[in-house]
């Protein structure tokens, strides 16, 4: 009875010490936020932040990877294969979004200020010249969307240029063929086609320069994960504003972590982001999104391209601002909290 007695205490004990070794290793998985946004040098600030410890030091863990192909990102994001998803108010709005689509926007990452764009060769003087010339890009991608802006004026549509589908990471060796007169393109793409194809006489016909607050960038969210872990997107928005302080103070070697994401020297990431690319604050942020109870300053901004977006065939439903916006991530956070 004793040895059966003392056989029964230690069961009872191993299986208390098994249960809160459970609990422990349970209370000390991380969060964790599966992301995919394009090779655009804009969102750098995601990287940054994980190689600083930002996100490890919050118990989150971020697995942001490359990913081109709008089509692809939708999928995964439907499928819920992925949580978070970057990428311009204009893309957002794009078809074959719907009021039903997964993601809602909780925060802004950057601004294009020049960064997107569309590059003509010699010959193309400006947007006029374009009628019945071929024009490379992907689709659905923000310059294509300057490029309507910039044909309009001179009372021409897409309809009137012959667009050919391309990948946006292709951009170089596909401007390099002659009978491509124009290119819709990004950074770090832009800047590397004016560099290495010189023969062509490349220049820039429009850009988010000519159009600013059109090109901003939001980070974009499924409702359910945010709705269940709201916390999880409070440590993953402290993580990408802290990186974006140190860029501010700290530009050099935040240019140093982030290059090797992107293939890039230092020098050319650079040159990618220098007059083409903003990087926003926390307190930008707050003002985009309006979370002190005035407008949000990217609220019109929002509602200007979904017209245009309607208009030019982009889009194919009306978008709201009450269904598209969910301010309360970035709103809990404390200021202090983003200083490093």
């Amino acid at each position: 009875m004793t040895l059966g007695r003392s056989i029964g205490a230690g069961l009872t004990g191993l299986l208390v010490l098994c249960a809160v070794n459970l609990h422990s290793v349970n209370a000390q998985t991380p969060d964790k936020i599966r992301v995919l946004f394009p090779t655009w040098t804009g969102f750098a600030s995601v990287f940054v932040a994980d190689d600083l410890g930002y996100f490890k030091e919050q118990g989150l863990v971020v697995d942001a990877k490359f990913e081109d192909e709008r089509p692809n990102v939708m999928a995964a994001m439907a499928r819920g294969d992925i949580e978070c998803d970057m990428r311009s108010v204009p893309e957002y709005q794009g078809r074959p979004r719907d009021p039903t689509t997964p993601g809602v926007i909780i925060g802004v990452i950057d601004q294009s200020l020049g960064g997107d764009g569309v590059i003509a060769s010699g010959a193309i003087k400006g947007t006029a010249d374009l009628k019945g010339k071929t024009v490379a890009s992907e689709p659905n991608i923000p310059a294509r969307l300057l490029l309507q802006i910039e044909l309009k004026k001179n009372g021409m549509t897409l309809n009137d240029v012959v667009m050919k589908d391309i990948n946006t990471a292709d951009t170089v060796p596909v401007f390099s063929d002659p009978s491509i007169d124009a290119i819709i393109t990004f950074e770090p793409f832009l800047s590397q086609t004016l560099e290495k194809l010189p023969q062509r006489k490349p220049h820039v016909i429009v850009s988010s320069r000519d159009y600013p607050g059109v090109v901003t960038d939001a980070i974009i969210v499924r409702q359910d994960d945010l709705k269940a872990n709201p916390k999880k997107y409070e440590k993953f928005l402290t993580g990408i504003y802290r990186a974006t302080a140190y860029f501010a103070t700290n530009r050099a070697d935040y240019m140093k972590r982030a290059a090797p994401h992107f293939n890039l020297t230092v020098e050319q990431f650079e040159a990618s982001i220098k007059g083409s690319i903003a990087y926003v604050t926390f307190a930008q942020a707050r003002a985009f999104l309006g979370v002190d109870g005035t407008p949000g300053t990217l609220y019109p901004i929002f509602d200007d391209v979904m017209k245009l977006n309607l208009e030019n065939g982009s889009a194919d439903h009306l978008l709201t601002r009450a269904t598209s916006f969910d301010t309360r991530a970035i709103a809990a956070i404390p200021p202090d909290r983003i200083s490093n």
